[in-house]
């Protein structure tokens, strides 16, 4: 059994330093805070707990920079993800009832190869290495693919909660200012993260919610008043830096993660 107290003290940390760190390092919040959320609670609930505090640290950013966004943009783009966003939520809640794929034993202990955790562990190392590469950052797909863009952002987003590296792949390109980029990107989360939520809730939270742990929702609070507060100082101390070691050790996190996940380990 896990220990409350250090569930919150790894996560209201966690927090606290990614939403900083995501000022520059190029990884969102919830790719980095759902793996860590599943140390302690069932995959299904660790996304959705991270899909909460994700779109509440979304909303805080619209009502900052919301005004700014294009919304033909938004429409081309986010219609398409919301719709997408269903189908790999969908998913999420099917993979989750599926039994074992196999099990197996390493140093006297026995694994289990979990269809979810394999498909999460894969998409998170996956992201990780795609965030990374400085050959993707640079890619810039071009505006007629908006949908398209939507649609990947989109089912990813619902599947796992790694929606940002396409999302900025296909509005990189769209002839938006740097405020009108940011806050359609904002936009299109908030809808995604709507969106799936919706899904997540009517599929296993509403089944089971009796089941879920009781300090899951004062964990959703603190992680996301944590994320305001990194947000906060990191735009002041840090929002100007970009540190290439924070990637690379970002990166191999993420990586140890989804390796882990996909093992069975976690």
């Amino acid at each position: 059994m896990h220990n409350p107290t250090v569930d919150y003290v790894v996560i209201i940390l966690t927090a606290l330093l990614v939403s900083g760190l995501t000022l520059f390092s190029g990884f969102g919040l919830g790719t980095i805070l759902m793996p860590v959320f599943a140390l302690f609670f069932p995959l299904p609930t660790a996304i959705a707990a991270t899909a909460v505090v994700h779109l509440a640290n979304n909303l805080f950013k619209l009502a900052l920079v919301g005004r700014a966004a294009d919304w033909l943009v938004v429409v081309r783009f986010s219609v398409p993800a919301a719709l997408a966003a269903i189908i790999g939520a969908s998913i999420l809640v099917a993979f989750s009832g599926l039994p074992a794929l196999g099990d197996y034993l390493l140093f006297g202990r026995s694994f289990e190869i979990l269809p979810l955790k394999l498909v999460i562990g894969v998409l998170i190392a996956g992201f990780a290495l795609l965030e990374l590469s400085p050959a993707f950052a640079a890619v810039a797909v071009p505006p007629r693919y908006l949908p398209v863009g939507g649609l990947l952002s989109g089912f990813f987003g619902g599947l796992s909660g790694n929606q940002g590296a396409f999302r900025s792949a296909f509005l990189i390109k769209s002839n938006l200012t740097k405020e009108a980029f940011v806050a359609t990107g904002v936009v299109s989360a908030v809808i995604v993260d709507t969106v799936r939520l919706s899904v997540y809730g009517l599929s296993f939270y509403t089944a089971s919610f009796e089941a879920l742990p009781a300090e899951l929702a004062g964990l959703m609070v603190a992680a996301t008043l944590a994320a305001f507060t990194g947000a906060f100082v990191g735009a002041r101390l840090l929002g100007k830096v970009t540190l290439r070691t924070v990637q690379i050790i970002v990166a191999a996190c993420m990586i140890a993660l989804g390796s882990g996940l996909a093992a069975g380990w976690i």
